[in-house]
């Protein structure tokens, strides 16, 4: 034992500990924890099935088992999107990757975060054919932000890492890794964190400063301004500096399909969604402006309609993270490249300059005009003639009993844009749907998702029922999992969209769109006995006096997914309407109902 005069030695510097040698299987796992994932999406099989054990002893991430490999990626983007997070999707090789791709599709297109992990064969046998082989890799190049092939264990934690970055930063979107089976069978040291080198990627967040004076210059003097705000907005977290700068310039601001909610609907200078389906103000605000305040909007072609007609008189102010989408539609004349989120607050001080040096445009002149046009013609609709329910007003009440907090998520047709329409959104990430792809199938797994994201808001899939039936198997997958989504289907027993445009464009010729044909007495499949099949609760609702009803009693109930079947008409269209190929000005007919149009005029 040392006395006071024995100097005690010190202890030796304690060398680092040796990596932990595990699979690449479980490095697959480890990086996902580490990296803060919580939740993941799959179906296993062989070639991913070594991820699946260690995957079973993980207490940090919860593994949703779904009933179709489509499901896992909607699912994926549903969480994704309303939450902001990350969304992870996991598949076997061969037609489990492939059936990843539409969800991979989807989130390229509407720049949703996105990790797909797949399976593939041993790297020996691939370019042989081999059992359930294909090279998802190839596949999806067109439509990720990167694809990854690992065939090495220790190159796993440095690609998921890579994977993450990449999906989450700079313009959100999908990257895909595919890891071979002797990669996910072989042991290797694993550290953490990874080193990760994208040589290339350096997505710019500040914007110019003289570009950013430029444009703060053209909205000061301009006279019929128009925030054209697209889904960018959302993404980038930037609805509060979206409302300032509005707030600041007294601009008029239009949402497109992918940023409802980014902007308050209940405020006075919101005009509502431009496009195909727009309301009057805010088509015809873009069309007869005098400068395009565009914000993480792409200028898609259900906005502009024939886009060498759109907006003749206006200069264009253009904000985007990925530049690629600068001037690819519409020529800008200030573009800038940057974060919606820092680009909006640099704008804001640049116009309070400006407009402090030299003052700004009298815009009473345009709003009287736009006050106008939101007084004439306000968004509505017709009672059907059939006696069946008006699918609107089924929609609206459902938005109304529901409130801003709710989640709702569309399929794609004729009720993506009633409830794009019919329901108020005052917050982001309310409103989810697949824009850019128009996936059908998207509701029910996208909901599920989201729900999971966020349990403690009602969160309802309207769907119609050529939608509901293409994904309606993740029904199950709620029911085992406890997560007790809201279905609504508005049920008009056809494929509502397409038959509108038979209606109007092809003498009501209703080529293969009725989804009933020959079973009128019958109910092919019966939504109740199916709901209650998949233990669900199901209700069927035919009488407008029944609706309020039911949209309550699904929202008292979280004990299991409610499926209410909403037998609506038919004959119900989607108004305003401007016909694809023509000058958004023919929404001056569009809006009295006409059916008379053409692309030569």
């Amino acid at each position: 034992m040392p006395t006071e005069s024995t100097p005690v030695p010190s202890p030796a510097p304690a060398s680092p500990a040796a990596p932990e040698m595990i699979t690449g299987a479980a490095a697959v796992v480890r990086s996902l924890e580490n990296l803060g994932i919580t939740d993941v999406f799959g179906l296993p099989g062989g070639a991913i099935l070594p991820v699946y054990d260690p995957l079973f002893g993980s207490e940090k991430l919860r593994h949703i088992l779904v009933r179709h490999e489509q499901g896992a990626g909607h699912a994926a983007q549903g969480y994704a999107s309303s939450s902001g997070k990350l969304g992870v999707a996991i598949a076997t090789s061969g037609p489990g990757a492939t059936n990843l791709v539409t969800a991979i599709a989807d989130a390229h297109m509407d720049s949703v975060p996105l990790l797909a992990i797949t399976g593939q064969v041993f790297s020996n046998l691939m370019g042989t054919d081999a059992f359930q082989e294909a090279d998802i890799v190839g596949i999806t190049m067109p439509i990720t932000k990167h694809s990854f092939l690992v065939k090495k264990a220790e190159e796993i934690p440095a690609t998921i890492a890579a994977a993450y970055h990449i999906a989450t930063t700079g313009r959100p979107g999908p990257v895909l890794v595919d890891i071979t089976k002797d990669a996910q069978q072989a042991t290797f040291a694993f550290k953490w964190p990874p080193k990760v080198e994208l040589p290339g990627y350096r997505p710019i967040t500040k914007a110019h400063g003289k570009q950013v004076l430029a444009a703060a210059q053209l909205i000061a003097e301009a006279e019929r301004p128009v925030i054209y705000a697209g889904g960018g907005i959302v993404r980038s977290g930037a609805s509060a500096e979206l409302r300032e700068l509005a707030e600041a310039t007294n601009a008029p601001v239009v949402t497109t399909l992918m940023a409802r909610g980014a902007f308050p609907d209940s405020h006075q200078q919101h005009l509502g969604m431009p496009g195909m389906h727009g309301t009057v103000p805010a088509v015809l605000a873009l069309q007869e402006s005098d400068l395009i305040v565009a914000l993480g909007a792409r200028f898609d072609d259900r906005v502009t309609g024939k886009a060498a007609l759109f907006a003749p008189n206006a200069k264009v102010v253009h904000v985007d993270i990925d530049p690629a989408e600068i001037s690819k539609i519409r020529t800008a004349d200030v573009p800038i490249v940057g974060d919606l989120k820092e680009v909006l607050v640099d704008l804001l001080a640049a116009y309070r300059e400006v407009a402090a040096k030299q003052g700004t445009a009298d815009l009473a002149e345009w709003w009287a005009t736009l006050d106008g046009l939101r007084s004439e013609f306000p968004l509505g609709y017709t009672q059907p003639k059939d006696g069946l329910l008006a699918p609107q007003y089924v929609i609206q009440r459902i938005g109304e009993l529901t409130g801003p907090e709710g989640v709702y998520a569309a399929g794609v047709g004729q009720h993506q844009m009633w409830a794009a329409q019919f329901i108020k959104y005052e917050r982001p990430n309310a409103w989810l749907n697949s824009g850019g792809a128009g996936t059908m199938g998207y509701a029910v797994p996208a909901a599920m998702g989201a729900k999971v994201a966020e349990p403690h808001r009602p969160v309802w899939a309207i769907d119609g029922d050529g939608c509901f039936q293409m994904t309606n198997q993740e029904l199950a997958t709620c029911t085992l999992n406890d997560i007790p989504i809201k279905v609504a289907i508005i049920n008009n027993s056809s494929l509502g969209m397409v038959r509108q445009w038979q209606t109007l464009f092809y003498d009501g010729r209703y080529s293969n769109t009725d989804l009933n044909t020959g079973h009128d007495s019958v109910r092919v499949p019966d939504f109740v006995k199916l709901a209650e099949a998949y233990g669900a609760l199901g209700i069927r609702v035919t009488k407008e006096e029944e609706v309020d009803a039911a949209i309550k009693l699904a929202l008292e109930t979280n004990d299991r997914p409610v499926v209410i079947d909403f037998v609506v008409s038919a004959d119900a269209m989607v108004w305003p309407m401007v016909p694809q190929g023509v000058s958004n000005s023919y929404i001056q007919y569009a809006r009295d109902h006409s059916p008379a149009f053409s692309e030569e005029d």
